[in-house]
């Protein structure tokens, strides 16, 4: 990863969050700007992966592990139903280039994207 993000401070502890998770290789905590009910972000701890094709492609289990989480968290913090966003390239709105992915957890039979 070529530039310090956000996220890598927050590894680091010097930006503070509310945790949600945390494990040797994963971090998770609330989203600052939600948009949904429950809206958490849940990055590995490695700063070598600015995108989830990356991650995917140099390290598939932390990805497994990521997902898990997502999962883990859904069940904790909703009905187990969420949404699970990775966005991949600054057209695609990946604005951190750090990979994590977005858990939303609110009222997805009133709101389905379908799909």
């Amino acid at each position: 990863m070529a530039q310090e993000t956000i996220f890598a401070k927050i590894i680091a502890g010097e930006i503070p969050v509310e945790k949600v998770y945390e494990s040797d290789s994963v971090l998770a905590f609330r989203d600052i700007a939600p948009q949904a009910k429950v809206h958490l972000l849940v990055i590995p701890k490695t700063t070598a992966y600015e995108n989830v094709t990356e991650l995917a492609a140099g390290d598939p289990a932390l990805l497994a592990d990521m997902v898990a989480v997502a999962k883990q968290l859904a069940d904790e913090h909703g009905e187990g139903e969420y949404r699970l966003v990775f966005n991949n390239g600054a057209s695609a709105g990946q604005t951190v280039f750090h990979v994590h992915a977005h858990v939303l957890i609110d009222d997805l039979k009133e709101q389905s994207l379908g799909g």
